[in-house]
């Protein structure tokens, strides 16, 4: 069960979810701050000076993919339909063989099939509404139909989410001796800036903030288990003044839903999605690698670097996966 006490101090009734979004998406909404045509919502924020900041952060010139392996053993266990990755070769080395090339030239292809938000992934703005309202207002039905989203698809946030890294260990800092969170962990604002000054990092306007819980440190022990949809470390409903405060671009995990699970009201579902996305425009990335990053960047004492982390170009799509690349 999840400790609640962080959203009855915020004055919220764990028994009345509907109403704290409410109150909480009227006093954080970003709605027309870029004008009433935006798509990009919180990619705004990551301007070509935030990438000559980022570009600053590389020293060693290490990198690090913060990617999980995409293939048949992955952590989807059929919920909502999502399948792990399915790779089939259309070509081999030994058709290779028949000679239908000249001058003995041969090569190989192949085929993935997959849901776009199975492995390390981004979502994007139009992922999730509010009562029927997309991001910046909009109405859903009109921004997502059949052929996908026609205003705020993927394909927009194409160029745009590269920049200045941080890397908040919430595991290490906060966790066991094995910088691991215990599940249905909630991480409060407070804790976010504790993490922050323990590491001696400063949160800035722009940046892509990495929250390590842990947790899939622990799926590489125990298996996936409820990785996918089941109890997890993170982010508290209460940190979205905190999200909205900071003006950071974007915030990935290492987790399935990057908010703690359970939620934290009594019967809910992913209320901090349905706040940040729809209403302050925020990417949200789910399910990133980040223990290698986190043991080189506590090995070396800092916990910024450049990221880069585009979504792949996929027209209309409401995510996508990618691989983003950490350089320290």
């Amino acid at each position: 069960m999840t400790d609640t006490s962080a959203i009855v101090a915020a004055g919220h009734d764990p028994a009345k979810p509907e109403e704290a979004v409410a109150a909480v998406a009227a006093r954080v909404s970003r709605w027309g701050r870029w004008g009433p045509d935006d798509v990009l919502g919180s990619l705004n924020l990551l301007t070509p000076a935030k990438r000559v900041e980022g570009a600053a952060c590389v020293r060693t010139g290490t990198a690090f993919s913060l990617s999980q392996p995409f293939d048949e053993t992955g952590p989807q266990n059929g919920w909502k339909k999502r399948t792990n990755p399915v790779h089939t070769m259309l070509g081999t080395g030994h058709e290779a063989l028949d000679g239908e090339f000249p001058h003995g030239i041969g090569g190989a292809d192949d085929v993935i099939a997959m849901p776009l938000q199975c492995s390390t992934q981004w979502d994007g703005l139009g992922h999730i509404f509010d009562h029927g309202k997309a991001w910046n207002g909009r109405d859903a039905a009109a921004v997502v139909r059949v052929e996908g989203d026609r205003l705020t698809g993927i394909e927009t946030a194409a160029a745009h989410l590269a920049g200045r890294g941080v890397l908040l260990d919430a595991g290490r800092v906060l966790g066991d001796e094995q910088g691991e969170l215990p599940d249905a962990y909630p991480i409060t604002a407070e804790e976010l800036d504790e993490v922050a000054r323990v590491q001696v990092v400063e949160v800035r306007a722009g940046d892509i903030v990495c929250v390590r819980t842990g947790q899939y440190a622990r799926t590489r022990r125990e298996g996936w288990g409820g990785y996918a949809g089941g109890p997890a470390p993170g982010l508290s409903f209460t940190t979205l003044d905190w999200l909205r405060d900071s003006d950071i671009a974007a915030i990935a995990t290492d987790t399935w839903g990057v908010e703690v699970r359970p939620n934290e009201f009594e019967v809910a579902f992913q209320p901090l999605h349905q706040v940040a996305i729809p209403h302050l425009g925020l990417f949200l990335g789910e399910m990133w690698d980040l223990d290698g990053l986190a043991d080189a960047c506590a090995a070396e004492g800092r916990h910024d670097f450049f990221l880069t982390a585009a979504p792949l170009r996929i027209t209309g799509a409401v995510g996508s996966p990618v691989n983003p690349i950490a350089v320290m």
